[in-house]
């Protein structure tokens, strides 16, 4: 490459001198722009990148039957796995129990008595919880949203304005109203499996919980001792998401569920790629599946891979077959 130096410079060269510098000049300047610029633009076009394709969906591996991971900031949904099938949700369906509480605005001070006479599929499950003793409506909504206590969720639904079956007719209207068409309750607590939804429907109504500061804070309890009267006795209760213990997790709202029927279930709302996320998690295998599952899923929104699934929780993925159901579901829309 030729040297530039003062003794070698001609008339000429001086002129190539000064274009060399003009030229230096410019690109120093567009350098300058484009770095300016894309700083502020950068975040934004990861943003829409992140909210379109924000990682490749085949390396994430679930073992739950259906999944839904929405971005709250947007409303688009992120990742999705046999999202519009209709399942049993079990004690998810205490997240709506809670909500039509709430928003029937009685007086959470008042001690109300347990009482599950209208609820049949009560009847047989185990409950440390005594009937006819009192707790505050507030306790009471705590216990069945944070330990998910059904006699709990059952009293609170015998004690709503017009009785029991008032209650169960306010569920099914909030579901209407929040677009939940696949989605059906005929009791409070989500033992009976005729209480449905899909992960779809579910993260309508992770959307509006999240809007009652009262449920952020009564499900995301990590544990309460709570004092009972007629007869005066104390019980200490835990949550039944284990992810509100751990430090790396910022669950803003979250319920879990059970029955054989639904298998695990887990829905919350949380932080993931530093942006805020509905997550719906259907029909695990093994009582830790959904909560690997939700980690799972991080993983794969941080990095874009994920760990393994077990061989026996794909081979209960497979014998329930949603993916074909999903598939059924997609033609009978078209």
């Amino acid at each position: 490459m030729r040297r530039f130096t003062t003794q070698s410079v001609t008339k000429n060269g001086i002129s190539n001198l000064h274009e060399f510098a003009r030229v230096n000049i410019r690109l120093s300047i567009l350098s300058l722009v484009f770095a300016f610029s894309g700083t502020l633009l950068t975040p934004t076009v990861n943003a829409a990148e992140t909210t379109a394709a924000p990682r490749d969906a085949s390396q994430l591996k679930i073992a739950s039957g259906s999944a839904l991971l929405m971005d709250l900031q947007t409303n688009k949904v992120i990742y999705s796995s046999n999202p519009d099938v209709i399942v049993p949700i079990a004690s998810v369906s205490k997240l709506m129990t809670g909500l039509v509480v709430v928003e029937a605005h009685q007086n959470m001070d008042e001690w109300i008595d347990v009482d599950i006479s209208h609820t049949p599929e009560m009847k047989g499950v185990f409950s440390r919880v005594k009937l006819r003793s009192e707790l505050p409506r507030r306790e009471m909504l705590l216990i069945a949203l944070m330990s998910s206590e059904n006699r709990a969720a059952a009293s609170l639904a015998h004690h709503y304005p017009g009785g029991y079956a008032a209650f169960i007719a306010a569920m099914n209207a909030k579901a209407k109203a929040l677009g939940m068409t696949s989605t059906h309750f005929v009791e409070p607590t989500g033992l009976s499996e005729r209480n449905v939804s899909t992960a779809r429907d579910l993260s309508k109504l992770l959307m509006a919980a999240q809007k009652h500061p009262i449920l952020t804070e009564l499900t995301t309890t990590k544990e309460k001792t709570v004092s009972f009267r007629k007869p005066n006795y104390t019980l200490g209760f835990r949550n039944t998401d284990h992810l509100v213990n751990k430090a790396d997790w910022d669950i803003k709202i979250t319920k879990t569920g059970f029955t054989n029927p639904a298998g695990h279930c887990l829905v919350l709302v949380t932080r993931m790629s530093n942006r805020p996320v509905a997550l719906v998690i259907l029909d695990a295998f093994g009582k830790y599946t959904h909560f690997a599952d939700a980690s799972r899923i991080r993983s794969w929104m941080e990095t874009g891979r994920s760990t393994n699934v077990p061989a026996v929780a794909q081979q209960y993925k497979a014998e329930k077959n949603l993916k074909g159901r999903q598939s059924g579901v997609v033609e009978a829309s078209k």
